[in-house]
């Protein structure tokens, strides 16, 4: 499976050996980001729950949420900075375009990337561990398959980059397949409730495309960062409310 591995080693840093992907791999991978997305999920609740039995619930999710960042290298978090740094600091598409593209964060990118770990964390600290392992599966897999949408409804703002990369006429269908498996892997942790995480994750996917598509015309790879954190943060705070209310408490089939 080329293009499994092909989006493992996108977006994660397991080592699973290096292979020349070509374009080909690259456009299918689009459909197991969800997937892979889960998979994460699901490593940060079983750390979650599993250092919660010996601490404090605050430090067992700052824990589990640094797993999840060391896991992806940052990817996601590194193009939520990148994006907030060139919208908040960019004139016009060009300058935007430039500042987006600088290796070093600004302050509205520091500050965007306080408020994600911090949402998270508190968030996270909320959920009973029965909770967050169906929780946080759903969510990772959610607020992948909102970011790679934008693929499909937006242009590629930049000819190079990552977002360049996955901008041919062929990617919308594995967009799709992407897209279905995000909504089964939500429907099978959450069952009926996967409904409101999914508007959540359109709602926040959607907003920052349309920001992007305001301020440069398209997508990046940063701009799909973004994306993915904005729904991620987003649903979070969806998944506190409802576990602390009650309403998600385990799996839902038991």
């Amino acid at each position: 499976m080329r293009s499994l591995g092909a989006a493992v080693t996108l977006l994660t840093r397991v080592p699973i050996g290096r292979a020349d992907w070509n374009r080909s791999d690259l456009d299918r991978s689009l459909r197991w980001v969800p997937l892979v997305g889960g998979v994460i999920g699901l490593a940060v609740a079983l750390a979650y729950a599993g250092a919660a039995a010996v601490v404090p619930a605050t430090v067992a999710a700052g824990l589990a949420v640094a797993l999840g960042v060391l896991v992806t290298g940052g990817l996601h978090e590194d193009g939520l900075a990148d994006t907030v740094d060139g919208f908040g600091g960019g004139s016009d598409r060009e300058r935007t375009l430039r500042i987006m593209k600088d290796p070093r964060h600004g302050t509205y990118g520091a500050l965007a990337l306080v408020f994600s770990v911090v949402l998270r964390v508190t968030a996270l600290a909320t959920m009973r561990p029965a909770s967050a392992l169906v929780v946080l599966p759903a969510i990772h897999a959610l607020s992948r398959g909102g970011a790679i949408a934008l693929i499909a409804v937006l242009a590629p703002a930049s000819s190079d980059g990552l977002g360049a990369a996955h901008s041919s006429p062929g990617s919308r269908r594995h967009v799709a397949i992407g897209g279905l498996i995000s909504l089964m892997i939500g429907l099978s942790a959450l069952g009926w409730w996967v409904a409101p995480f999914a508007l959540v994750t359109v709602a926040g996917a959607g907003l920052t495309g349309l920001f992007a598509q305001r301020n440069i015309g398209g997508f990046t790879g940063d701009v799909l960062g973004a994306a993915q954190q904005v729904s991620e943060v987003s649903l979070f705070v969806l998944g506190a409310a409802l576990t602390s209310q009650g309403l998600i408490e385990g799996a839902w089939w038991r």
